[in-house]
């Protein structure tokens, strides 16, 4: 059975409800949550959004020169200093491919015209995407957070609660660009490209190439204003036990907040 029909027959299911109620909407968006993590299990692209990180924790905490300590980190270890960048790369996969180009396919395929004339709304699948969005990343997370520490002796968060902030805050900055790209771009497919050229820049200035003790200072300073940069360097501090500084947190709450009131203002149901 395509997608498409899946989420139909989810509204379909649905029709006979009254429009309102707030058991009808419960209703919709666990069926439509579990329709949608279904569909993505489905998606050969997530297995590579899954285990891509876990295979360069891998790669990283088994060679000898990123699992020694060294100077360049001030007599820590490359693989110490790159489990942010990794968590910022898995967000920026899941944010500006998966969710964006589903919903633009959707749309395209007129899923959401057909969807707001029942009384699952347009906004319930998109609660929906959030959700095994979300549920996709915190398990990719925690697979890492083990991986790295049971293997290789990389320790959790000290300041738990600055990480946790940050990487919710980093999430909630993303799924905005995402949100923005799936509201401009034409067709799912178009989307999916918009995302990959967004996604080099963007996790450069997060450290995945170069982690952020190795940057020039300019650099440093500029990815400080980016969503990833910012998350990255506030999920850093809080590795090494500090709050995230109030100049990240900032940013991703400002990037949460414009992005994602531009996307709401220029997204298309039809």
């Amino acid at each position: 059975m395509s997608g498409i029909s899946q989420v139909m027959d989810v509204a379909q299911e649905n029709d006979h409800r009254a429009p309102g109620k707030a058991g009808s909407v419960l209703t919709g968006l666990g069926k439509l949550t579990g329709s949608e993590f279904r569909l993505m299990l489905r998606d050969p692209g997530i297995f590579f959004v899954a285990f891509f990180p876990v295979v360069l924790v891998l790669v990283f905490g088994l060679l000898p020169s990123t699992s020694s300590p060294s100077e360049e980190f001030g007599g820590g270890r490359f693989i110490d200093f790159y489990l942010p960048p990794v968590l910022t790369m898995i967000i920026a996969m899941m944010a500006l491919n998966a969710l964006s180009g589903v919903l633009a396919a959707y749309r395209e395929r007129g899923v959401l015209r057909r969807l707001a004339s029942t009384p699952v709304r347009p906004v319930t699948l998109m609660l929906a995407q959030g959700l095994v969005n979300m549920l996709l990343l915190s398990s990719v997370t925690a697979v890492v957070l083990l991986l790295a520490g049971l293997a290789f002796d990389v320790p959790l968060p000290r300041q738990f609660f600055g990480f946790v902030l940050a990487f919710v805050l980093c999430v909630s900055a993303m799924f905005a660009l995402g949100l923005l790209i799936a509201a401009l771009a034409p067709t799912g497919k178009a989307a999916n490209g918009i995302g990959t050229v967004a996604f080099f820049p963007l996790a450069f200035l997060a450290g995945v190439w170069t982690p952020g003790p190795l940057m020039p200072d300019v650099v440093r300073r500029i990815s400080d204003f980016s969503p990833l940069g910012a998350g990255s360097q506030a999920m850093q501090a809080a590795w090494s036990g500090a709050f995230p500084k109030p100049l990240h947190l900032i940013v991703l709450l400002g990037f949460t907040l414009v992005v994602g009131f531009i996307a709401s203002r220029l997204f298309r149901w039809e």
